[in-house]
């Protein structure tokens, strides 16, 4: 069956409000205007921060030394697939080639993005991934969620499950605007979830 593939760009990352130590992912669609966040380790993010702003660390890290063993044994990543999402956790494989075959080679999708980034490739989900976890980014919602924040106290949009909970669809998507225009991916990425959850019910 084909499935369709969509092209991801990295759109940012940002700290996480709500797991220390933890840094959300953004990764938007090239041709459209979803967004994708996903939750890494402070030591993922900061191997992608340092290959997208160019800064060279004083000896090389687990992603360098995996571009520079490849390279020598004439491997290239070709290309980063997120393949699947089972229950919050995004699957990823890396399409490398070694001058004859493509074999694909399993990864968390932190160390994938980590690796596009060093081998300069594209990185690409499926369509029903960017369905189910896509966050839309429109302006319409933003004068709506310019008004309510007045009304809204910082704390009630904690992201805290059972708050979201009692909360009513309307307010969800407008918390949702809310956590977006701040910034707040992984907040965002909660009350996307129970809004999903919803829908199915």
């Amino acid at each position: 069956m084909g499935m369709k593939k969509v092209r991801l760009e990295i759109v940012g990352l940002s700290y996480s409000q709500t797991q220390s130590g933890a840094y959300a992912l953004v990764l938007g669609e090239s041709a459209g205007t979803r967004r994708l966040p996903i939750i890494i380790g402070g030591f993922e993010a900061q191997a992608i921060a340092i290959e997208l702003e160019k800064m060279t660390p004083s000896r090389p890290l687990t992603h360098d030394l995996f571009k520079t063993f490849a390279e020598t044994f004439d491997v290239q990543v070709n290309e980063v697939l997120i393949y699947n999402l089972v229950e919050g956790i995004f699957y990823a494989k890396l399409i490398c080639n070694d001058g004859t075959k493509d074999v694909e080679i399993d990864a968390r999708t932190s160390d994938a993005i980590a690796l596009a980034v060093r081998f300069a490739c594209p990185i690409y989900t499926y369509e029903f991934i960017l369905k189910s976890a896509g966050i839309v980014l429109d302006d319409e919602n933003a004068g709506i969620a310019g008004n309510i924040e007045a009304e809204v106290p910082q704390k009630e949009v904690s992201g805290d499950s059972e708050d979201l909970k009692s909360k009513s669809t309307e307010e969800l998507k407008n918390l949702l605007q809310t956590a977006l225009d701040d910034e707040q991916y992984e907040t965002a990425s909660k009350i996307r979830d129970e809004l999903n959850v919803r829908k199915k019910s």
